[in-house]
């Protein structure tokens, strides 16, 4: 398997390890895969932790209290009765453990679009869509991270879709569902489901007119891991948009979303550095808008 390009990065107050364990403990197949520590943050003593959940990777940082986690972005964990037979069981098992301490969104039951689906949000606040997929659709990983654009936003998934598209290299559009005439305050042709693949990846996406009191923020955040220079540079013009939010690798897009650009090999100092080197690692990167890979080599190397 390659390597995952495009990891959710999920900001917690001090959960992170604690929410890693739940997710590892509740998902099939799933671990922790890397826990490090940062000193002299902005956010204090902090710890990043790297979890895998049935093949797909996620990263979570302890990052303080400043961002909280809504349902523009949520998870989408496809059950597919085609590939496995205790499907529904699976899901109905993984629905009640989130729902320990959650909320639902939208009730577990049959809707025009799935037989067995549910939107809750788990005790951390994170949003989950679990669906019993249609087995004669197109197969689908059983993870997706799910774009909502809202407010201002609200009618742009199509086109944001298409500029993903555009920046991302082995991409393409998937399928595309439009709302209907008479689902005010949604609007005729705006996107009730969309999904694309950004670098062998699903990512879903949907518009909506509701009156909603959030949108996204850094609570979740995307993080491209670059071979090298030329491909943080790359990112970095592709994307940023918001030269305000320009912070540490992170960037925010043209629809707000937050993005972190940071290359492969800060991952490796990470796991592999000593806790001196890291301390440099740290300090020098804490200066920096995009990062700059060889001042970040040479603040490891000393």
């Amino acid at each position: 398997m390659d390597m995952q390009k495009i990891v959710p990065h999920l900001w917690f107050d001090r959960e992170a390890r604690d929410a890693a364990e739940f997710y590892t403990a509740i998902f099939p197949d799933s671990r922790i895969t890397s826990n490090v520590e940062l000193h002299n943050t902005p956010s204090g003593d902090t710890q990043i932790v790297t979890f895998n959940l049935s093949g797909y990777t996620f990263m979570a940082i302890n990052g303080g209290p400043y961002f909280k986690f809504n349902p523009a972005i949520s998870f989408m964990v496809n059950f597919d009765p085609s590939r496995d037979d205790q499907a529904r069981k699976n899901l109905d098992v993984l629905w009640l453990n989130l729902a320990q301490g959650g909320t639902e969104l939208m009730p577990l039951q049959e809707y025009p679009f799935s037989k067995r689906y549910g939107w809750i949000q788990d005790k951390y606040g994170l949003s989950w869509q679990l669906i019993l997929t249609d087995p004669t659709g197109d197969e689908r990983p059983f993870i997706v991270p799910s774009l909502m654009f809202v407010k201002e936003q609200s009618g742009k998934a199509e086109e944001a879709g298409d500029y993903y598209l555009s920046v991302f290299k082995n991409s393409r559009r998937g399928q595309i569902a439009r709302y209907p005439a008479d689902m005010e305050p949604d609007l005729e042709g705006a996107v009730m489901f969309s999904d694309f693949m950004l670098e062998h990846q699903w990512f879903a996406a949907m518009d909506s007119g509701q009156q909603h009191d959030f949108t996204f923020n850094e609570a979740v955040s995307f993080l491209v891991r670059c071979k090298n220079q030329n491909e943080i540079d790359y990112f970095w013009d592709k994307l940023s948009a918001d030269p305000q939010a320009e912070q540490c690798g992170w960037l925010k897009d043209r629809y707000g979303l937050s993005w972190q650009i940071s290359p492969v090999l800060m991952e490796e100092m990470m796991e592999k550095g000593t806790q001196e080197q890291l301390d440099r690692v740290t300090s020098t990167f804490l200066q920096m808008k995009k990062f700059d890979l060889e001042k970040l080599k040479a603040a490891y190397n000393g």
